[in-house]
């Protein structure tokens, strides 16, 4: 007699460890249960896939979803809701809120308020401090923390440790992967006059190549002395590319699509909507990015998704805040950039999935595999549509994509088996849960 699921994905290309082909997944109990061929009379609910890219549940390790404390400009909830409609299965969520998630009892708060309320599965970064140093090797361990996060350059909120005594600390007794913002504040204080104009362009001048880079070649000398393992969220300079091939043993890179697709013409064009930490660059930062992503240097993508409401944004520069909406537009804009063969499907699945899974140990999650979570992100590579701000669910409601045509679309959002998004609707309310690790403790 024929095994029966609960859902079965039908007549799709599925992406996976050994390639692309033609297959079924079928899925029972909110697991992968089987990969092959399978009778639509097998399952409760089938999904014609007929025409479409079946790929491993894309996860966004670096988002701002701003609550507590700044629900104005996001929530947890409307963060999600723009994941998931964008195709994104899994987030994990910055610190920097209000209050800061620097304790066991903020961090539960967290959970507790994203638990069957987000509709993509989460977990969250602890932010790591001078305060909180100490219990760092329990806080990182605990339900649905992705790991520490340190900025070393300020931004939004007030996590700062920028001295090499306090980055030392943190590294000494942390043993899972730790993310940085790496910019050097020393720097930046002392260039605090070199805004040469009252608009934008000037945020390159100020936050230049060498405050990333002086930071990031600090980073891996205190990285190296103690045995850590680092994680330098969102490349943007030529020269840490380069500098960053010899140090592939002790770091891991993320990239995001902005920095990937945008130039500094775009602060002409955009104005202050275009302001980021680190600063969108002239284009030959930008293309050696592409070049370290080809050659295998850059690891993972994640969107750096940080909303700011259009009339917070669109105040005049310096007053304006940094940070722009990610999380909805990263799969469209990363789909339009492999139909432009600037990257395969593959290295665009790697980078999303299985390699977040890899430097985070994510539990059952990152490959289409028996026994892993089913999660899926479902594209049409050959649909073309142009972003557009109503598209956009987060409540800021705006993109510095507004108007450009792509081509590559998520279709679906399959999480846990459950149909989440289709075809730009909500199918199903809000489910979402914590993210199990592999170096996490154990869950009882």
């Amino acid at each position: 007699m024929a095994e029966t699921y609960d859902l079965i994905l039908k007549g799709g290309t599925v992406v996976n460890q050994d390639g692309a082909g033609p297959r079924d997944v079928a899925i029972r109990h909110g697991r992968i249960a089987g990969i092959g061929h399978f009778e639509a009379s097998q399952a409760g609910q089938t999904i014609n896939c007929t025409g479409l890219h079946v790929l491993p549940g894309v996860i966004d390790s670096q988002v701002h979803f701003r609550e507590p404390g700044i629900e104005h400009k996001e929530d947890l909830e409307s963060g999600a809701r723009a994941a998931v409609m964008g195709g994104v299965t899994t987030v994990f969520e910055m610190p920097n809120t209000n209050p800061l998630t620097t304790t066991p009892e903020t961090l539960a708060d967290k959970v507790s308020r994203a638990h069957h309320r987000m509709h993509c599965d989460f977990a969250f970064w602890v932010g790591g401090t001078r305060e909180n140093v100490n219990d760092i090797p329990e806080l990182e361990r605990l339900p649905a923390a992705a790991g520490i996060k340190v900025f070393m350059g300020s931004s939004t909120g007030d996590l700062l440790v920028e001295d090499d005594a306090g980055v030392r600390d943190i590294l000494s007794v942390t043993r899972r992967r730790v993310a940085f913002h790496s910019e050097d504040e020393f720097r930046l204080r002392e260039r605090k006059d070199a805004y040469t104009t009252d608009h934008p362009r000037s945020h390159p001048i100020w936050r230049d190549e060498i405050v990333a880079l002086q930071c990031t070649q600090r980073l891996v000398g205190i990285a190296r002395d103690v045995g850590a393992k680092i994680h330098i969220l969102h490349l943007s300079t030529a020269e840490e590319v380069d500098y960053l091939i010899d140090h592939k043993d002790v770091v891991s890179i993320e990239v995001t699509p902005h920095h990937l697709t945008l130039t500094d013409e775009a602060y002409e064009r955009l104005g202050t909507l275009v302001q980021m930490n680190p600063p969108v660059r002239a284009e030959r930062h930008r293309d050696r990015l592409w070049w370290g992503l080809d050659q295998g240097v850059l690891d993972i993508l994640g969107s750096d998704h940080a909303p700011h409401l259009l009339e917070e944004k669109q105040k005049p520069y310096p007053n304006s805040p940094s940070g722009m909406t990610g999380v909805q537009t990263l799969v469209p804009t990363m789909l339009d950039h492999v139909n432009a063969g600037r990257l395969s499907l593959a290295r665009f699945v790697d980078m999303t999935s299985a390699g977040p899974a890899r430097l985070f140990q994510t539990a059952r999650k990152g490959r289409i595999a028996l026994g892993y979570d089913a999660d899926f992100t479902i594209v049409d590579l050959k649909k073309e549509r142009v972003i557009q701000n109503d598209w956009i669910a987060s409540k800021c409601g705006w993109t510095p994509y507004d108007g450009k045509t792509v081509t590559g679309w998520p279709v679906g959002t399959v999480i846990r088996g459950q149909r989440v998004m289709w075809e730009d609707e909500l199918a199903t309310p809000a489910r979402g849960e914590a993210v199990l690790f592999q170096d996490g403790m154990p869950q009882h």
